[in-house]
């Protein structure tokens, strides 16, 4: 990045950038309002300030998301935010790094420092690293925003050649972007794969920031891969090292955290659709502890190739969703749209899972009408397409 933008992004903490983001933070900004604003703005203070300005109050407001009221004082780049760990997610492995004692670590690829406020937060000393100026000078800011700091050493610098003496951890966030495109093989990470294990070999106390599609063949001996989900969605995977790693596999669900580990359990055997349908958390199926979760849920499976399970017993459990099964039928467009009609069904959900449908197109087939309400979940159950018509399971049903 060029020096006048660096200029651009330190001149918001001279006085009078200073007093225009205090403006905008005052609840005068929305993205509908932006142009009127900006041309208002302009009048009183120089162009580039405002422009500047107003994408750190734009990037804030979608900050929220992920950082919650703290991102009203934070900084961003536009990437810096989108690539950025989420608060929830950064404490989670801050909390694991303080547990194996760790007490001074470099966190590599830095970005906007998002890891960084996390581990300093937990009081572990960061060396935070990146290199790229204007995202350094980022991560630098929020030190300062946060008051931490004195436990965070911002440097700009090539994540390959830092000297790592002295640091009894370290943490990697690499490059999974290129040319605006995202980057599924390890090997084309920015720094590759290869550069991660021999940083593991390296340090010994190692953690990675992974693509949640990591392949698990991948998970090296001895490792720990960890998938973690907030309110149902996949938001991230991690490899662990030496004493940061326990199980080999380990999906985690927040809010909780809720962890269910690998024990080398395979799946159960498929059966008929019982009572109660399951739908795992993706961090579980990423993981691959569908059989550790079924023997939790007293579950079996219903078809070899499809992650729902089934049971007689509804269990609650912050891994799955449970639905109560009302009907079993052949898939067949013009049967279900007789009854949708039958049943009086207007609000119509449709999830699917090993079944070429799309769920939009077949919500329209089906022609949904009435008072009534319902999930359709169409799938496979020991090999036949199957629909199933349900409802979201509650205590007592």
């Amino acid at each position: 990045m060029s020096r006048m933008e660096i200029a651009d992004f330190e001149a918001l903490f001279d006085p009078p950038g200073q007093a225009l983001l205090a403006e905008l933070g005052g609840g005068h900004y929305t993205q509908a309002a932006a142009l009127p604003l900006a041309s208002k703005l302009r009048e009183r203070y120089p162009a580039s300030l405002v422009a500047t300005a107003l994408t750190q109050a734009r990037l804030r407001e979608r900050a929220r998301a992920k950082f919650g009221d703290a991102a009203a004082t934070m900084y961003f780049t536009p990437v810096g935010l989108e690539q950025a760990t989420r608060r929830s997610v950064a404490e989670l492995r801050a909390r694991r790094y303080r547990a194996a004692g760790v007490r001074r670590v470099a966190d590599l690829g830095c970005g906007i420092g998002g890891d960084a406020l996390a581990f300093a937060a937990a009081g572990i000393e960061v060396l935070a690293v990146d290199r790229d100026p204007v995202t350094s000078a980022v991560a630098a800011a929020n030190a300062r925003a946060a008051a931490l700091a004195d436990r965070i050493e911002v440097r700009c610098a090539d994540a390959t050649k830092v000297a790592l003496e002295g640091f009894d951890a370290v943490f990697l966030d690499p490059a999974r972007r290129a040319e605006h495109r995202r980057v599924f093989d390890p090997a084309a990470y920015t720094p590759p794969w290869s550069f991660a294990l021999e940083l593991a070999r390296r340090v010994g106390a190692a953690g990675f920031k992974v693509a949640p599609g990591l392949p698990r063949e991948l998970i090296p001996a001895g490792a720990e891969a960890e998938w973690v989900s907030e309110a149902g969605e996949v938001k991230e995977a991690g490899i662990y090292f030496g004493p940061l790693a326990g199980a080999h596999r380990r999906a985690t669900v927040l809010p909780g955290p809720h962890s269910l580990v690998s024990a080398g359990v395979v799946d159960p055997e498929p059966a008929q659709v019982g009572r109660y349908l399951y739908e795992p958390d993706g961090a579980v199926i990423c993981a691959h502890v569908i059989g550790e979760l079924a023997g939790q849920l007293d579950a079996t499976t219903i078809d070899a190739t499809i992650a729902y399970l089934t049971s007689d017993r509804l269990v609650l459990t912050p891994f799955a969703t449970a639905y109560r099964i009302t009907d079993v039928l052949p898939f067949h467009v013009k049967r279900l749209r007789a009854e949708v009609a039958r049943r009086g069904i207007g609000v119509l959900t449709v999830k699917k899972r090993g079944a070429d449908v799309d769920p939009a197109v077949l919500r329209r087939q089906l022609k949904p009408s009435g008072p009534n309400s319902a999930v359709l979940i169409v799938t496979r159950v020991l090999g036949a397409h199957t629909a199933l018509f349900a409802q979201p399971a509650t205590p007592g049903q």
